[in-house]
């Protein structure tokens, strides 16, 4: 049940998002939204922990900062799988992903505070 949830709420922040930043950030419509969240919960957990590892030296290096492109790299491989998410440029995908965990992060202290 926990997983539904976390998933409706990227999927709510993602779409609100796209709003925000239209035409730079585009989600067609909140099917699509709940289909990349789905997409991005499974990079996070697959893909963005073996590129985390295999960038740890540039990463130590760069006090971390390293980790932005590396959720860059995490949203440009959802606009490629997705159909219908679109994310115009690298300087887009950075403010878009900065942005959803922001909102993410709210959107999760609100639901705590409401139960």
């Amino acid at each position: 049940m926990k997983f539904i949830i976390n998933l409706l709420i990227t999927a709510v922040a993602a779409y609100a998002l796209s709003e925000l930043l239209d035409p730079h950030v585009s989600i067609d419509t909140f099917t699509t939204a709940i289909i990349f969240a789905l997409v991005l919960a499974v990079l996070n957990a697959l893909v963005k922990p073996i590129l985390i590892i295999l960038t740890l030296p540039i990463t130590l290096v760069t006090l971390g900062l390293f980790l932005l492109i590396i959720n860059i790299i995490i949203i440009k491989l959802a606009d490629y799988f997705v159909s219908g998410f679109h994310v115009h440029g690298w300087l887009w995908a950075l403010i878009f992903s900065l942005l959803l965990s922001l909102f993410t992060s709210l959107l999760h202290k609100l639901e705590q505070n409401i139960k």
